[in-house]
Protein backbone atom coordinates (compact mmCIF):
# COMPACT_ATOMS: atom_id res chain seq x y z
CA UNK A 1 0.00 0.00 0.00
CA UNK A 2 1.44 3.39 -0.88
CA UNK A 3 1.49 6.39 1.43
CA UNK A 4 -1.24 8.20 -0.52
CA UNK A 5 -3.78 5.40 -0.18
CA UNK A 6 -2.97 5.10 3.55
CA UNK A 7 -3.63 8.83 3.94
CA UNK A 8 -6.88 8.52 1.97
CA UNK A 9 -7.97 5.62 4.18
CA UNK A 10 -7.21 7.65 7.31
CA UNK A 11 -9.15 10.65 5.96
CA UNK A 12 -12.12 8.44 5.07
CA UNK A 13 -12.02 6.83 8.53
CA UNK A 14 -11.98 10.20 10.33
CA UNK A 15 -14.79 11.60 8.21
CA UNK A 16 -16.83 8.44 8.66
CA UNK A 17 -16.40 8.68 12.43
CA UNK A 18 -17.48 12.34 12.42
CA UNK A 19 -20.54 11.66 10.28
CA UNK A 20 -21.52 8.66 12.41
CA UNK A 21 -21.18 10.75 15.58
CA UNK A 22 -23.32 13.51 14.10
CA UNK A 23 -25.98 11.01 13.01
CA UNK A 24 -25.97 9.46 16.48
CA UNK A 25 -26.35 12.85 18.17
CA UNK A 26 -28.72 14.29 15.55
CA UNK A 27 -26.32 17.13 14.63
CA UNK A 28 -26.25 19.06 11.35
CA UNK A 29 -23.00 20.65 10.05
CA UNK A 30 -22.35 23.76 7.96
CA UNK A 31 -19.02 25.10 6.74
CA UNK A 32 -17.82 28.66 6.07
CA UNK A 33 -14.67 28.56 4.00
CA UNK A 34 -12.23 31.10 2.65
CA UNK A 35 -8.75 29.66 2.03
CA UNK A 36 -10.10 26.16 1.35
CA UNK A 37 -12.68 27.35 -1.18
CA UNK A 38 -15.23 24.64 -0.31
CA UNK A 39 -12.76 21.79 0.14
CA UNK A 40 -14.04 20.95 3.63
CA UNK A 41 -17.63 20.64 2.41
CA UNK A 42 -16.48 18.69 -0.64
CA UNK A 43 -14.48 16.29 1.53
CA UNK A 44 -17.41 15.73 3.89
CA UNK A 45 -19.85 15.14 1.04
CA UNK A 46 -17.62 12.61 -0.70
CA UNK A 47 -18.96 10.09 1.81
CA UNK A 48 -22.26 8.44 0.86
CA UNK A 49 -25.00 9.32 3.33
CA UNK A 50 -23.39 12.61 4.35
CA UNK A 51 -26.56 14.46 3.37
CA UNK A 52 -28.05 13.23 6.65
CA UNK A 53 -25.73 15.57 8.58
CA UNK A 54 -24.29 18.17 6.18
CA UNK A 55 -26.62 21.13 5.65
CA UNK A 56 -24.56 23.48 3.49
CA UNK A 57 -21.25 25.13 2.81
CA UNK A 58 -20.55 28.82 2.36
CA UNK A 59 -17.58 29.64 0.12
CA UNK A 60 -16.65 33.17 1.15
CA UNK A 61 -13.33 33.71 -0.57
CA UNK A 62 -13.67 37.48 -0.91
CA UNK A 63 -14.17 39.99 1.87
CA UNK A 64 -17.46 41.02 0.27
CA UNK A 65 -18.70 37.43 0.37
CA UNK A 66 -17.83 37.19 4.07
CA UNK A 67 -20.00 40.25 4.71
CA UNK A 68 -22.80 39.46 2.24
CA UNK A 69 -23.25 35.75 2.99
CA UNK A 70 -22.18 35.51 6.64
CA UNK A 71 -22.80 39.00 8.00
CA UNK A 72 -19.17 39.63 8.98
CA UNK A 73 -18.98 43.39 9.52
CA UNK A 74 -16.87 45.10 6.84
CA UNK A 75 -15.27 47.32 9.50
CA UNK A 76 -14.17 44.19 11.41
CA UNK A 77 -12.41 42.91 8.29
CA UNK A 78 -10.89 46.37 7.68
CA UNK A 79 -9.70 46.65 11.29
CA UNK A 80 -8.35 43.11 11.81
CA UNK A 81 -7.83 41.73 8.31
CA UNK A 82 -9.70 38.82 6.77
CA UNK A 83 -7.18 36.41 8.28
CA UNK A 84 -7.84 37.00 11.98
CA UNK A 85 -9.38 35.40 15.03
CA UNK A 86 -12.19 37.95 15.01
CA UNK A 87 -13.19 37.20 11.42
CA UNK A 88 -12.94 33.41 11.89
CA UNK A 89 -15.28 33.60 14.90
CA UNK A 90 -17.70 35.91 13.10
CA UNK A 91 -17.73 33.60 10.06
CA UNK A 92 -18.60 30.60 12.24
CA UNK A 93 -21.35 32.51 14.05
CA UNK A 94 -22.71 33.89 10.78
CA UNK A 95 -22.91 30.40 9.30
CA UNK A 96 -24.66 29.09 12.41
CA UNK A 97 -27.23 31.89 12.20
CA UNK A 98 -27.85 31.36 8.46
CA UNK A 99 -27.88 27.57 8.17
CA UNK A 100 -30.07 24.79 9.45
CA UNK A 101 -27.09 23.52 11.40
CA UNK A 102 -26.08 22.85 14.99
CA UNK A 103 -22.33 23.19 14.46
CA UNK A 104 -20.22 25.19 12.03
CA UNK A 105 -16.56 25.33 11.15
CA UNK A 106 -15.04 28.42 9.55
CA UNK A 107 -11.56 28.83 8.09
CA UNK A 108 -9.66 31.86 6.90
CA UNK A 109 -5.96 31.83 6.16
CA UNK A 110 -3.01 32.30 3.85
CA UNK A 111 -2.61 29.22 1.67
CA UNK A 112 0.11 30.74 -0.52
CA UNK A 113 2.24 30.74 -2.42
CA UNK A 114 1.84 34.52 -2.17
CA UNK A 115 0.13 36.80 0.31
CA UNK A 116 2.15 36.04 3.40
CA UNK A 117 3.68 38.71 5.64
CA UNK A 118 5.82 38.63 8.76
CA UNK A 119 2.68 38.89 10.92
CA UNK A 120 0.54 36.61 8.73
CA UNK A 121 2.86 34.09 7.05
CA UNK A 122 1.92 31.56 4.40
CA UNK A 123 0.46 28.62 6.33
CA UNK A 124 -1.41 30.72 8.92
CA UNK A 125 -5.00 29.54 9.31
CA UNK A 126 -7.62 30.69 11.81
CA UNK A 127 -10.41 28.23 12.60
CA UNK A 128 -13.71 29.32 14.11
CA UNK A 129 -16.20 26.85 15.52
CA UNK A 130 -19.72 27.75 16.60
CA UNK A 131 -22.17 25.27 18.10
CA UNK A 132 -25.66 25.59 19.48
CA UNK A 133 -24.52 24.00 22.78
CA UNK A 134 -21.24 25.80 23.42
CA UNK A 135 -19.55 29.20 23.16
CA UNK A 136 -17.80 30.01 19.89
CA UNK A 137 -14.08 29.42 19.94
CA UNK A 138 -11.19 30.13 17.60
CA UNK A 139 -7.96 28.27 17.02
CA UNK A 140 -4.80 29.40 15.24
CA UNK A 141 -2.45 27.09 13.38
CA UNK A 142 0.61 27.88 11.29
CA UNK A 143 1.18 24.95 8.97
CA UNK A 144 4.61 24.40 7.40
CA UNK A 145 4.82 26.00 3.96
CA UNK A 146 4.96 22.79 1.95
CA UNK A 147 2.86 24.33 -0.79
CA UNK A 148 -0.71 25.45 -1.28
CA UNK A 149 -2.19 21.96 -1.66
CA UNK A 150 -0.55 20.79 1.57
CA UNK A 151 -1.82 23.78 3.55
CA UNK A 152 -5.36 23.39 2.23
CA UNK A 153 -5.43 19.63 2.94
CA UNK A 154 -3.95 20.12 6.43
CA UNK A 155 -6.66 22.74 7.05
CA UNK A 156 -9.36 20.24 6.04
CA UNK A 157 -7.99 17.60 8.42
CA UNK A 158 -7.75 20.06 11.30
CA UNK A 159 -11.31 21.21 10.62
CA UNK A 160 -12.51 17.58 10.76
CA UNK A 161 -10.71 17.15 14.12
CA UNK A 162 -12.25 20.33 15.54
CA UNK A 163 -15.73 19.33 14.37
CA UNK A 164 -15.31 15.84 15.85
CA UNK A 165 -14.07 17.04 19.24
CA UNK A 166 -16.81 19.67 19.46
CA UNK A 167 -19.52 17.21 18.39
CA UNK A 168 -18.42 14.84 21.17
CA UNK A 169 -19.43 17.56 23.64
CA UNK A 170 -22.94 17.89 22.23
CA UNK A 171 -25.83 16.70 24.34
CA UNK A 172 -27.71 13.73 22.93
CA UNK A 173 -30.71 15.13 21.11
CA UNK A 174 -32.46 11.99 20.00
CA UNK A 175 -36.21 11.97 20.10
CA UNK A 176 -37.57 10.78 23.42
CA UNK A 177 -39.71 7.65 23.22
CA UNK A 178 -43.39 8.40 23.55
CA UNK A 179 -44.92 7.40 26.85
CA UNK A 180 -48.33 5.84 26.61
CA UNK A 181 -50.96 7.71 28.57
CA UNK A 182 -52.78 5.76 31.21
CA UNK A 183 -56.54 5.62 30.98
Amino acid sequence: MNDNSEVQDEVAERIGALLDLCKQKNIMIATAESCTGGLIAATLTEVPGSSAVVDRGFVTYSNGAKSDLLGVPADMIERNGAVSSEVAGAMAEGALARADADITIAVTGVAGPDGGTDLKPVGLVWFGCAASWAPTFVHKTVFPDHGRAFIRQATVMTAIEILTETAKLAPDRQAEPEVEAED
